[in-house]
């Protein structure tokens, strides 16, 4: 790392860091998860071979903080399926009560593993928008409002990209779902 590197990394920490922590923040659920990621980000820009070649210095940390956030999704915890639902013959059920299920033998924690694994493809099968608003709205509980100035985009249009989200995760996950509960 050239001599003046070390500065220039100091001075971005200075300039971004409460910005940036604040965009993380508003897309995770805890203070310290957005601290994780944040520090993610700083020590991916320390690791950058050329760091100062970097022309737009903002957008390549706010692109690496959205990907550590998206990998974060990525390895999810079973808590962020609370309001994740199911609606069977008997009414609702919650997928939380599935996923957290207490796993008696290796076939039932086998297929729970299956489920998370079907439910993470099935999200990455969405198109980006309807993606980005379900687990923004669902896993994040973000308000549509907050979505809506955040990406300036009408709250309608936000709640029909959901909509057509929701519509294909319970498509998707209906033969699963039906095997679980059976099982």
């Amino acid at each position: 790392m050239p001599k003046n590197e070390p500065q220039n990394i100091i001075s971005t920490v200075a300039s971004y860091g409460k910005r940036l922590f604040s965009f993380i923040r508003g897309r995770v659920n805890t203070d310290e998860d957005a601290e994780d990621i944040l520090q993610d980000v700083w020590f991916q820009l320390s690791n950058q071979p050329e760091a100062g070649a970097i022309e737009q210095i903002s957008g390549w940390l706010y692109r690496v903080a959205r990907n550590k956030i998206t990998d974060k999704y990525r390895k999810q915890k079973e808590e962020r399926l609370e309001d994740f639902t199911f609606e069977g013959e008997d009414g609702e059920v919650n997928f939380r009560e599935i996923l957290l299920a207490e796993s008696y033998s290796p076939e039932e924690e086998g297929l729970k593993k299956l489920f998370w694994d079907q439910l993470f493809l099935a999200l990455e099968e969405l198109p980006e928008n309807q993606r980005y608003v379900f687990v923004q709205n669902e896993l994040e509980e973000r308000t549509f409002q907050e979505l809506a100035d955040e990406t300036g985009e009408n709250i309608k249009t936000l709640i029909s990209r959901k909509g057509y989200a929701v519509k294909h995760l319970r498509n998707r996950l209906q033969n699963l779902y039906q095997e679980f509960i059976n099982y």
